[in-house]
């Protein structure tokens, strides 16, 4: 893409309505637009990011047998009587009536339609488990949006939904999609710490946050040291369930089994929240199914969401600098930044354009900038959006043939002749990506 034709609408100034890192950089960066208090536009830079982070979620959903479906934004308010949550939920829920004067609801959370869905079609233990996620759109009306993106009003939701025989399988799909949570988040540049939490308006018995940690978080965590030092594949359920981690409106000091410095805390940013809750929808919705004696039981569910949206926000908080964001290989907007420092000479616009040509042709995403800017404006713009690696032609290229590369998460640059760089970038991606 070249970004003469690409919409980057960057901003010099920090907005003065952006309180937190991410939500400046957001702005400033041309991610995002806001169109009323606490609803954001995505635009062209932020929707690419927001396809690398559903990408990841989807293949790792994959994995452990999930299937991605799309459920209605706009829900019946019967389904949430029948369950008890219409009158209960509070007034995040935003309420409306159609012309035929029909109680509607723009969803906050989908258990009530997954559920309805489930007990139309699915009789036997034979078909089970099952388990039902999307990504998609969701509205709660917060009394204060703030933070951007990481406390919007309408947001991008990756929402599972899980159906089980019995409490035993049930918690085997939990622990699972603990695990996937795991790997999702450290495969976008996220160590996460899963920490024990109240259910809330979901209900159930087990849940747990996945926390990442930042001065910006909204809730005080509270953990045990060695979730620092454990190594990736120590990252399971039966390994990190022994250890203490709480958020703030659950932990005791008084009974904490942790103290002195192997306690730790720090603020953190919830990024992903996993629910086991038995039969609290199954039974109103009526959603049974055959045993293998012949008797009708009813399913034990869970549900498990991530803030796909919230999560650009947080790896912006967890990778940037003064000078803008850094974005992990995995979830960068373009693969590399080409910069010619002198549009308009025909040399320097030939060979530029040829190496473009060579990236494209490697199946990289280039984001070549073609503007008639000063060179200054263009590194800034660069270092603002925060690709990993920049590939720079001026000058030097033409004189003695070699070609200038910033490597943007470390700073590092390097001179090498275009051999070697194509070199460089191919070995940079295969190990990668």
């Amino acid at each position: 893409m070249k970004l003469s034709q690409f919409f980057l609408p960057t901003l010099k100034e920090v907005p003065s309505e952006a309180q937190v890192i991410s939500h400046r950089l957001m702005l400033r960066a041309g991610m995002i637009h806001q169109t009323s208090s606490g609803i954001y536009a995505w635009l062209p830079l932020g929707f690419r990011v927001l396809k690398k982070i559903e990408n990841i979620i989807t293949r790792e959903q994959d994995k452990i047998g999930a299937q991605k479906v799309i459920l209605p934004t706009l829900q019946s308010a019967d389904l949430w009587r029948k369950s008890g949550r219409y009158e209960g939920y509070g007034k995040e829920m935003l309420r409306i009536k159609d012309r035929h004067d029909r109680d509607l609801l723009y969803s906050p959370t989908a258990e009530e339609v997954v559920t309805d869905i489930f007990q139309s079609h699915i009789k036997s233990y034979k078909q089970l488990p099952q388990v039902l996620y999307q990504i998609h759109w969701k509205f709660r009306d917060e009394i204060r949006p703030r933070f951007g993106v990481m406390r919007g009003r309408e947001f991008l939701m990756k929402d599972a939904y899980s159906f089980d025989l019995d409490f035993e399988s049930s918690k085997k799909t939990y622990e699972s999609m603990y695990e996937a949570y795991l790997r999702t988040f450290k495969a976008m540049g996220l160590t996460a710490i899963p920490v024990k939490a109240d259910t809330g308006p979901i209900g159930g018995d087990l849940s747990h946050e996945f926390q990442v940690m930042a001065p910006t978080g909204e809730s005080t965590i509270y953990y045990d040291a060695a979730f620092e030092t454990m190594k990736d594949e120590d990252r399971t359920f039966a390994n990190m369930s022994k250890l203490y981690s709480a958020a703030d409106e659950m932990h005791n000091f008084e009974t904490c089994p942790i103290q002195g410095d192997q306690l730790k805390s720090s603020r953190g940013i919830e990024i992903g929240h996993i629910f086991q809750f038995g039969t609290k929808y199954s039974e109103p919705l009526g959603a049974q199914v055959m045993g293998p004696d012949g008797k009708m039981v009813m399913v034990e569910m869970g549900s498990y969401g991530i803030g796909v949206g919230r999560l650009v926000a947080a790896i912006i908080e967890a990778h940037h600098d003064d000078a803008g964001i850094k974005w992990p290989t995995s979830v960068t907007p373009f693969d590399l930044g080409l910069l010619n420092l002198k549009q308009g000479d025909a040399a320097v616009d030939s060979l530029a354009m040829e190496l473009y040509e060579v990236f494209n042709t490697m199946g990289l995403d280039v984001l070549y900038d073609d503007r008639d800017e000063r060179a200054g404006t263009k590194f800034a713009d660069m270092d603002l959006i925060g690709l990993p690696l920049q590939v720079i032609v001026g000058s030097k290229a033409i004189s003695d043939g070699r070609f200038e590369v910033k490597n943007r998460s470390t700073g590092e640059r390097f001179l090498l002749s275009k051999d070697e760089l194509i070199k460089f970038v191919t070995d940079a991606y295969n190990t990668c990506c």
